[in-house]
């Protein structure tokens, strides 16, 4: 069972790759971006595309980035939180005598 999934995931990959190579071989054409106060920049499709992505996915990273570091914050402070609670409950439970079940 492994195996097949291992396979499957693999042959995704592969169709993956090819769809995207097969969309660089089609868009060789160049591309013309125009930026602000006349500026221009020329360069084939594919590159066009790939920079977009890229400055999209880091946009999007340093827009989570703050969220990260609060749930990091978060989950440090109900560690130790827990840490508190736990070495005062142990505590507590050395401080009382132990009984036996019976009562005696």
């Amino acid at each position: 069972m492994k195996q097949i999934a291992w396979l499957f995931k693999w042959l995704l990959k592969a169709a993956i790759l090819f769809t995207l190579f097969a969309f660089a071989l089609n868009n060789q054409g160049d591309a013309t971006v125009q930026f602000f106060f006349g500026y221009r920049w020329t360069a084939p499709m594919v590159l066009v595309v790939l920079g977009a992505f890229a400055a999209g996915l880091v946009i999007g990273v340093l827009g989570m980035v703050p969220r990260w570091w609060r749930h990091r914050r978060e989950a440090t402070r109900a560690r130790e939180v827990a840490a508190a609670a736990t070495t005062a409950l142990n505590a507590e439970a050395e401080k009382q005598p132990l009984s036996r079940p019976d009562g005696l």
